[in-house]
């Protein structure tokens, strides 16, 4: 049974959360990729930067419906949710962009449970993380890569 070790792409390309929005975009364009972790100056995880973060800037921001009672307006969904996806739009940084704390997966990890992970939670890019450090990082392509390859 292949494991997340056999398919992932070690010592994967990083980005630093304060790298600047256009370096980020050359670098997945570069690279040709969907998605690159994002490591602290200690070389800690602290999120991961996909396309869809950095196109999420160019869409426009849906402002909540609301109810009037008694003369006042009440938002019907998250106050948060709102400030988030504006921070997104308006971020000039990758730590602003990014999704932190990422799902993550162990070297060990069978890449049923990796693909299970990727559907279920709508990821296209997953770090495999070994003792707290950035090992690999798996992308869609690599699940894909396994169905050329035949049966393990």
């Amino acid at each position: 049974m292949l494991k997340a070790k056999d398919i992932m792409t070690p010592k994967p390309i990083t980005l630093a959360p304060d790298a600047d929005i256009a370096t980020a975009a050359r670098t997945l364009l570069d690279a040709r990729v969907n998605g690159l972790p994002v490591v602290d100056a200690s070389g800690a995880l602290v999120g991961v930067l996909c396309q869809s973060d950095l196109v999420a800037q160019q869409k426009t921001l849906r402002l909540p419906s609301v109810f009037t009672l008694l003369d006042g307006l009440i938002p019907l969904s998250s106050t948060r949710d709102l400030e988030r996806e504006m921070e997104r739009i308006a971020a000039l940084t990758v730590g602003q962009a990014m999704s932190p704390d990422p799902v993550t997966v162990a070297p060990d990890t069978p890449i049923a449970e990796v693909a299970t992970l990727m559907v279920d939670r709508k990821l296209h890019t997953i770090p495999v993380v070994d003792k707290g450090k950035l090992v690999g990082v798996i992308g869609k392509e690599d699940i894909l890569r396994t169905l050329l390859d035949g049966p393990a």
